[in-house]
């Protein structure tokens, strides 16, 4: 799969969200990397101050925004073939976005349950 159409299942996973999330997402930025992760297990890292931890200063200062990195290569190795990537890239921004909105991994794996009996992802 080359890079756009890969961006293009990365923008479609956010567009995806429910308006009333999509509305709260601030100050964060979804960036796709080409390679591996790091560790050549990561799909998708949260780096950043998630929305429940962002104090009433927050914002006051010139404030870079937050970063979710999504792993191409990472998630075509494991997805196995081409129709498997659009479901786990979706699964992965939905999961990261979820840290931007300060849940656990306890607590974004029990929406991930909701998620799949609801067939989103």
């Amino acid at each position: 799969m080359d890079n756009q159409q890969f961006e293009n299942l990365i923008t479609a996973a956010v567009e995806a969200l429910p308006e009333r999330i999509r509305e709260k997402l601030n100050n964060v930025e979804i960036v796709m990397e080409e390679g591996e992760s790091p560790n050549n297990s990561l799909f998708g890292l949260y780096h950043g101050v998630s929305q429940l931890n962002r104090g009433s200063t927050y914002g006051m200062n010139p404030t870079l925004p937050d970063k979710i990195t999504i792993w191409k290569g990472t998630i075509e190795r494991f997805a196995g073939t081409e129709e498997n990537i659009p479901s786990l890239v979706r699964r992965v921004v939905w999961h990261e976005i979820g840290h931007h909105f300060g849940f656990d991994e306890p607590g974004i794996r029990r929406l991930e349950e909701k998620w799949a009996k609801e067939n989103k992802i």
